[in-house]
């Protein structure tokens, strides 16, 4: 058993200090902060207030 949890472990390492999985992984968490921000009401509000502003005529 702590054979296994080690090789995982030894592998999770490995993957978090590839250059090319940090980048997926930031690419993965942008996109899900994007979508949390639309989703979450409070937030939507501002970004409509936002959007409506810029579209109204000064």
């Amino acid at each position: 058993m702590l054979d296994a949890t080690l090789q995982a472990l030894v592998t999770v390492n490995g993957l978090a200090t590839s250059p090319f999985v940090l980048l997926v992984l930031a690419f993965i968490g942008a996109y899900l902060g994007t979508r949390v921000v639309e989703i979450i009401p409070f937030t939507r509000r501002i970004i409509e207030r936002r959007e409506a502003r810029l579209t109204e005529p000064e």
